[in-house]
């Protein structure tokens, strides 16, 4: 195997990859990752015992015990940029060995769920709920730096959805599937549907402040959008990459989310950190007594 130089793959003094200031020991076999650094603090206060706290800019994580079971919680910050560090980084710590620095023989899978916030798409999907995504389809531009696998079903609901909507100005979209074997643990109380993902939060989701977008009608063709079962229910900034390189490098991928704006009947929120607390709470019954 060939070995990876040091420019390549970073690692400091202490042993921990570089962004995520992390040793392989470190990390749980299930992450969950959320935007905001202030809110992995508001997952370990379930934890029973934490046995790591780290930081680093943005990445901030707290790994230990809940309901008897191992997990890691780790902020991402905003937006599929952070999201190539992130997955790349998780996956050198269980598939690279830090020593050698060769790639592992026998290769590990993680869990890796986005627990985060987002902004429906339907009347029908409103604020406080929540969605567990089946597909991210990134309106990013980050997959096209990577090798593409797509299944025959995502391919065609790729194509049914560039004939759909026709934007100019938008990068090569791709279409990822979640994790069938997460996806089904997250049934009731879950609305189900595509997330797609933005690669910023104003023009690129359709939002006027000074400046004109080239897409006015961004938010009707996505919620127009169907395919079979499937339709859009929402959109964020992180699921699409999640879900495309967790593929690649072959971990199981979810993202649930808390409704906390409603695009269609311009409604939103009224106390999003309760809306959260209670996804975190649904999210580690759920992981205590499912996984």
């Amino acid at each position: 195997m060939s070995r990876i130089a040091e420019s390549e793959l970073i690692i400091n003094s202490r042993g921990a990859v570089y962004h995520l200031d992390l040793r392989p020991e470190e990390l749980a076999d299930t992450v969950v990752t959320v935007g905001d650094p202030d809110r992995v603090a508001e997952f370990s206060k379930y934890f029973d015992t934490i046995e790591v706290k780290r930081q680093h800019r943005e990445f901030v994580s707290h790994t230990g015990m809940v309901g008897g079971k191992r997990l890691t919680v780790l902020s991402s910050g905003i937006g599929p940029d952070n999201i190539d560090i992130v997955m790349n980084e998780l996956d050198a710590l269980v598939n690279i060995d830090f020593e050698t620095r060769e790639i592992r023989p026998s290769l590990k899978a993680l869990n890796i769920i986005r627990v985060g916030t987002s902004g429906s798409l339907q009347a029908d999907i409103p604020v406080d709920s929540f969605v567990a995504s089946t597909h991210g389809l990134g309106l990013d531009n980050l997959l096209n730096f990577y090798r593409p696998e797509e299944t025959d079903e995502e391919t065609q609901l790729l194509h049914s959805f560039v004939t759909h909507v026709q934007m100019q100005g938008l990068s090569t979209p791709y279409i990822t599937g979640a994790s069938p074997s997460l996806l089904k643990r997250f049934v009731t109380d879950f609305h189900q549907g595509i997330t797609v993902t933005c690669p910023g939060f104003y023009g690129p989701q359709g939002r006027v402040l000074r400046l004109g977008v080239r897409n006015p009608q961004l938010i009707d063709r996505l919620t127009d959008f169907s395919f079979g079962q499937h339709r859009i229910t929402n959109f964020e900034m992180e699921t699409s990459a999640i879900f495309g390189l967790g593929k690649l490098l072959g971990h199981h991928c979810l993202a649930v989310n808390a409704i906390v704006a409603n695009r269609i009947v311009k409604e939103f929120t009224k106390d999003g950190k309760a809306a959260v607390e209670r996804l975190i709470v649904t999210f580690l019954e759920t992981f205590k007594n499912n996984f």
